[in-house]
């Protein structure tokens, strides 16, 4: 009743950014045009001065010519800034990176760009299937998912990895996880991506990468916050519990870890 109520007050644009206060007919509008940032499922007014510092804004240009069907037209600055800014903060940690889950490498390349990664002689490991979920370690329900999100619409994503990391100090590695977990071959990390869509995959990563991960590291968990995501939260925050930590639940839907001790 109080839609069909408010369809006759208000222009339809306007009824998705009317939230209503305890009843119905107690409601106040959120004004769009005073968003700052209005994308990717984060809605807000508050201060979005990262999206005009050219350092940024250089990074994210490979993030808009790399991403495909995955970045929406409207943008996810918020969360590839959120990367960035975490990698910045563990770069000059020992320990090299590793990305579980690339895609076509768009957020890892926007990364790079970001941190300058050709100075940091480090390496960058680089893990996925390239030929989406593996059935063996993934729900029925997450191969739906994967489908509905446009992951099947990539072709030739390991040949499109190669050449736009061809330059930089990066290992390429094809296969499932956990399968080829041992094929990171590096003794240390300081920033470890999980983005794998995949409950059982994720948790193995996690097991395995903990380990290797320095002091102050950070892991940032991709979908830990998002609807339909719940198995790959629950996963994440048992294995947090088991080490003595805790999951930062960030409003752009990621989880941030830092390893204390």
């Amino acid at each position: 009743m109080a839609l069909s109520f408010l369809s006759k007050v208000f222009p339809p644009s306007w009824i998705p950014y009317i939230k209503f206060i305890r009843k119905p007919w107690n409601f106040y509008l959120l004004q769009k045009d005073k968003f700052n940032y209005a994308t990717d499922k984060l809605y807000t007014e508050v201060n979005t001065d990262f999206k005009k510092d050219p350092r940024f804004a250089s990074a994210y240009r490979w993030a808009e010519k790399l991403g495909g069907p995955l970045l929406p037209k409207t943008g996810m600055e918020w969360r590839i800034y959120l990367l960035c800014w975490a990698a910045d903060q563990v770069r000059h940690l020992p320990g090299d990176f590793v990305a579980c889950g690339v895609f076509s490498g768009f957020c890892d390349r926007a990364i790079m760009d970001y941190i300058d990664f050709g100075k940091t002689g480090k390496k960058y490991y680089l893990m996925d299937t390239f030929q989406g979920l593996d059935p063996r370690y993934s729900s029925d329900f997450e191969i739906k998912r994967n489908h509905t999100m446009g992951y099947a619409e990539a072709q030739n994503l390991y040949d499109q990895v190669k050449e736009t990391f061809r330059d930089f100090n990066v290992r390429i590695v094809r296969g499932a996880i956990p399968d080829t977990l041992p094929e990171a071959d590096t003794d240390q990390i300081c920033f470890l991506s999980i983005d794998m869509n995949a409950v059982v995959p994720e948790v193995a990563a996690i097991e395995y990468f903990w380990p290797k991960l320095v002091p102050g590291g950070i892991i940032i968990f991709d979908d830990y916050g998002f609807p339909t995501c719940e198995a790959q939260k629950a996963g994440h925050d048992a294995f947090a519990k088991s080490v003595g930590h805790t999951i930062f639940t960030s409003p752009t839907g990621q989880g941030i870890l830092i390893k204390q001790f």
